[in-house]
């Protein structure tokens, strides 16, 4: 009988890049049984982009892609869970929530949480279970740092209390997983011991890639994602779009772009050169990145998140795999990537503007070589080292060591 892994989770879409399309898949085809447990808001389960689904996946329990999904009200969960941060003697007040009852109940061999407050739910899972002499594994898949040190929305006393719970709750986890070598050091630094495994948010390897000419004075930028807190300004889109095209044949395009009951209203003398896809199917973004020539990142207020400058984000590894160059301000984990691979610019400033970013594309577009060099740079570094195949293959060593099955790949 396969062995089943039960996925919690509690405020992610269920159908998150990483959770659902890159994890839980992989999981499935490696021959594991397996179930996420995923919440609803106002009755509905989510999009990516927030938007609630009203006329499809509506059941409580049902199955999609081979993946069982069960959803609860995120609701009911928030008052027990927030119980993480009282003293240890009410922990167990907290465990009384449906995101926990709902996990014991699929009685699964692994579990594998993906938020703080879901850990705190996998912790109640495992202690239950133990109590009915079943010993489960737990996994706690940490897409960010947190808490964030240098998160200034938080008080230092209320940080300081999270980290302290965290890293009890880290003392009862089996396995770490995390999406940079610099969030691995962080947990590192604070128990050696702990078991620590990177697995980046690649995708898979895009097979309709062809190289790109490069030919041509017109210039195409790229962000892709969520617009949102601290990431992917509208204003710095519109302000070196403006610069740009008035010196050179420019386009930006958005792929993806602002959340539910947002919008990004652009001025009507840009509209033919900031192009909005809206929000596009996963496994198509590569075909909108087929006449893209440099991708954007920009995180703001680094000063007070150590988290950002940690970051590997989903559109990082996006824009590789379509061997795309990409521009950065000065985030520590995504500099020393690009500059060791040499598929990329970094403005050397944490705090770049639309300026600095304009300049930088171009001096990119005079310089069509140097993108083609990079673009090779950006597709080669996929292909041999972090497409999601080889990450696949780093998920699957977590899991065999965790069951104490023998067999190991190599990466």
């Amino acid at each position: 009988m396969s062995k089943k892994v039960c996925m919690l989770v509690s405020e992610h879409p269920f159908l998150d890049s990483r959770i659902f399309k890159r994890e839980a898949k992989s999981l499935k085809k490696l021959g594991y049984d397996v179930t996420m447990i995923v919440p609803r808001k106002d009755g509905y389960l989510f999009d990516i982009d927030g938007t609630p689904f009203k006329d499809t996946y509506l059941s409580q329990r049902f199955t999609h892609e081979g993946i069982t999904i069960i959803n609860y009200d995120f609701r009911e969960s928030r008052n027990s869970l927030s119980k993480v941060v009282s003293p240890l003697a009410q922990w167990e007040q907290g465990f009384n929530n449906p995101l926990t009852e709902l996990g014991v109940q699929e009685n699964a061999d692994v579990y594998h949480v993906h938020e703080y407050l879901s850990l705190f739910a996998g912790i109640g899972v495992k202690r239950r279970m133990n109590q009915q002499q079943k010993h489960v594994k737990l996994i706690y898949d940490s897409h960010e740092l947190t808490p964030d040190p240098f998160d200034s929305r938080n008080s230092k006393q209320h940080r300081e209390n999270l980290k302290e719970k965290l890293l009890v709750m880290l003392k009862e986890v089996d396995y770490i997983i995390t999406i940079s070598h610099a969030i691995k050091s962080w947990f590192l630094s604070q128990d050696p011991t702990f078991a620590v495994e990177v697995i980046y948010n690649s995708p898979p390897l895009a097979t309709k890639y062809k190289p790109k000419n490069f030919s041509g004075d017109k210039l195409v930028a790229c962000y892709e994602g969520n617009i949102d807190y601290k990431r992917g300004s509208k204003n710095k889109i519109t302000q070196m779009t403006e610069i740009c095209s008035k010196s050179i044949d420019f386009q930006f395009k958005v792929i993806g772009g602002t959340r539910f009951g947002d919008s990004f209203v652009l001025p009507d003398h840009l509209k033919n050169n900031v192009i909005l896809t809206g929000w596009v199917d996963y496994y198509s973004i590569g075909e909108y990145m087929k006449d893209v020539d440099v991708g954007w990142i920009d995180y703001e207020d680094l000063n007070d998140s150590l988290n950002r400058s940690y970051a590997m984000p989903n559109k990082f590894f996006s824009y590789l795999n379509n061997g795309v160059p990409i521009i950065v301000n000065r985030c520590h984990e995504m500099e020393s990537f690009l500059r060791e691979h040499r598929c990329g610019l970094v403005i050397d400033k944490k705090d770049a503007t639309a300026k600095d970013y304009a300049e930088a594309m171009l001096y990119l577009a005079k310089n069509k070589e140097l993108v083609r060099t990079m673009s090779m740079n950006a597709r080669n570094v996929m292909e041999e080292i972090y497409c999601w195949e080889q990450m696949e293959v780093r998920l699957a060593n977590v899991y065999q060591q965790l069951l104490q099955q023998t067999t190991l790949f190599d990466v």
